[in-house]
């Protein structure tokens, strides 16, 4: 037999928990670029910095403007900070979340994957967590800035620290509705662009429109329960109005959700669309892998 100089391997086989563990790794890399090319890199840290700027900024007035006795708040609470910059959250999933899937589905390397002890549950989660991960990277790191800005400020520790571990759990929750619903649509194609022109149009289309039609109904005809209710037809709104009925928070909707009985609602449907969001997932995969 000729030898080609292949080298066996010897060492520990790495098992499902390994070989997902991974797979989630490089998933979480390539959102930023990072083993990348160096223009990969250049979007996702620019729009990481378009995110954390406005922080940064008013971080830095709150510390001077509380030195002279002239500020005790920040500028901006900070549960309403991802909805504000919902257009770079939104950019950033609809460039990315394809990345993460459309070359595994256009060269169709699934069965690759499989071939080894990965289950398609172990894929669809390492691809999904990257993308959650990412994305919360991406909300959370704005508010340790706000955070850090208001303790040299020497706001109110506890309440601040408070609202903070509060809006870090908002983070969390909007990272999981986003990537769970970018993640899927990204799934249906192989072609990147279109992935890219699907998330954009559910995530921003869906968001115009819902405050389109709550300022009309709510403001235009006085109906602020119908308002209400209208938020949960946007991933952006329906998450705001859980952290309000869940958090206490400000809403950042022209109307947040109608009562206690309304805020329960918002939380159910946004478990649903989590756990509905990645079971689709998962039946998307075991029909390509078949």
């Amino acid at each position: 037999m000729h030898d080609i100089g292949y080298r066996g391997y010897n060492g520990p086989r790495l098992g499902r928990g390994a070989i997902a563990r991974a797979l989630f790794v490089h998933n979480l890399r390539g959102m930023y670029g990072l083993g990348r090319s160096g223009r990969s890199k250049v979007l996702p840290f620019g729009l990481f910095a378009v995110m954390c700027m406005p922080a940064l900024i008013m971080a830095a007035i709150a510390v001077v403007l509380a030195q002279q006795g002239l500020m005790s708040q920040l500028p901006v609470p900070y549960s309403r900070y991802a909805v504000i910059l919902q257009a770079v959250t939104a950019i950033f999933l609809a460039a990315q979340a394809p990345q993460v899937v459309s070359l595994d589905l256009r060269y169709k390397t699934i069965p690759l994957y499989l071939s080894r002890p990965l289950e398609r549950v172990d894929y669809a989660v390492a691809k999904a967590g990257a993308v959650a991960t990412g994305v919360f990277i991406l909300l959370a790191t704005p508010l340790v800035v706000l955070y850090v800005g208001a303790l040299i400020a020497e706001f109110p520790v506890g309440e601040h620290t408070a609202d903070f571990v509060l809006a870090l759990l908002g983070a969390a929750l909007f990272a999981l509705v986003l990537s769970g619903v970018s993640v899927l649509i990204a799934s249906l194609t192989p072609r990147r662009g279109f992935g890219i022109a699907a998330i954009v149009t559910v995530l921003a289309l869906s968001t115009a429109v819902v405050s389109a039609l709550q300022g009309i109904v709510g403001h235009a005809e006085g109906n602020m329960t119908a308002a209400g209710w209208i938020g949960l037809f946007s991933p952006f709104t329906l998450v705001d109005g859980v952290q309000v009925w869940a958090f206490g928070a400000s809403s950042s909707a022209a109307a947040g959700p109608p009562g206690n009985g309304g805020g329960a609602v918002f939380a159910l449907v946004t478990l649903a669309v989590i756990a509905g969001s990645f079971a689709l997932l998962v039946r998307r995969y075991e029909k390509v892998a078949t």
